[in-house]
């Protein structure tokens, strides 16, 4: 599956960065979200591969385009057998978010991306549109740390697997009104808090790479994002853990469900019999073989944003894969309009 898809998933990520690129800072976030969708899904069904949405912009009814259940890739039309060989007839799984921050988009803030994970059939978590409690942190720490533990518990295993002391870690967390005793606790545990607005995926994979400046991520965000993150975790070695969030009275702020009850209730339904199971990395993006693709849209931590020039484009996009142990950042100039050819009299 790397060597078959590793490039073409690039090129997805980057042509859903570049169009909604060109609504940053109008304040339009929907529309940048759209376009990012349509850019995303056109380039997906470009490819030779039998893809299946399992996290993406909502249910059928909701979302017209990268709906969950969707069937996308060349091998999915009625004529595949013809077009397509055998191994790309192999059912994958797909967890997309095309504008991983519209508000960032529309308000020309940092740390958008357009984001994928793929793995085989039944590879990768299919969360519920709810909220998760996570964990993220580096490689060093992994399986030391703990969502269970207490913030201040986690911050000086963090210190003792780093090597660093606690007054070095800043820890990024969702700036939310549920979050005020978490930040609480970790200013009083002596760490540094960097607030988000939104786009905690980046934060989150941001832990595993060294001289990033983020040593862990902490805090409630969605659900579906934290799958995406898992993926990225998995490949990379780091320490990443979700709990779902099933309580409107927990979460504070956004819509979660009509009640706890009813939540409950539709987790079931789901096949989720135990609602309050913590999920690791590996649980969460479980596949043989797991690919990460992302390209910033606005300047972020680990990549620029999408740079326009007379002609063209320039974009920064990250690949990360379980199967070749690789995390490749990709530097890309695309040119939309060719110079004309000399004409010789």
């Amino acid at each position: 599956m790397d060597n078959v898809i590793g490039l073409e998933i690039i090129e997805v990520v980057e042509q859903a960065a570049i169009a909604s690129a060109r609504l940053m800072g109008k304040g339009e976030k929907d529309e940048a979200d759209r376009v990012a969708v349509e850019a995303m899904r056109e380039r997906m069904n470009k490819i030779h591969m039998r893809g299946r949405i399992v996290i993406g912009e909502g249910e059928r009814d909701d979302a017209p385009m990268l709906y969950i259940g969707e069937q996308v890739g060349i091998c999915t039309r009625e004529d595949a057998k013809d077009v397509c060989n055998l191994d790309e007839l192999i059912e994958i799984d797909i967890a997309v978010d095309p504008c991983e921050g519209t508000n960032l988009v529309a308000y020309g803030q940092n740390g958008s991306m357009a984001v994928l994970a793929i793995s085989e059939k039944g590879g990768l978590f299919a969360a519920p549109d709810f909220y998760m409690n996570k964990l993220a942190a580096p490689a060093a720490a992994k399986n030391h740390v703990d969502i269970r533990k207490t913030p201040t518990e986690n911050l000086k295993i963090i210190s003792d697997c780093l090597g660093r002391s606690i007054e070095d870690l800043v820890v990024v967390v969702m700036d939310r009104p549920r979050h005020k005793d978490l930040i609480n606790e970790i200013r009083q545990a002596g760490s540094r808090v960097r607030l988000i607005s939104d786009g905690d995926v980046s934060a989150a994979i941001s832990c595993a790479f060294s001289g990033s400046n983020i040593h862990a991520l902490m805090g409630i965000g969605a659900a579906p994002e934290g799958v995406i993150s898992a993926a990225a975790m998995r490949c990379l070695g780091g320490h990443f853990q979700g709990q779902l969030i099933y309580d409107p009275a927990v979460v504070k702020t956004g819509l979660i469900g009509e009640s706890k009850e009813k939540n409950i209730a539709r987790l079931k339904e789901m096949g989720i019999t135990d609602p309050d199971k913590i999920y690791n990395a590996e649980e969460l993006a479980s596949g043989e073989t797991v690919l990460f693709a992302a390209c910033g849209i606005t300047p972020g931590t680990l990549m620029d944003g999408v740079r326009f020039f007379g002609g063209g484009a320039r974009t920064e996009s990250l690949v990360i894969s379980s199967q070749s142990k690789t995390a490749r950042f990709v530097d890309t100039i695309h040119m939309f309009d060719q110079p004309k050819s000399l004409q010789l009299n």
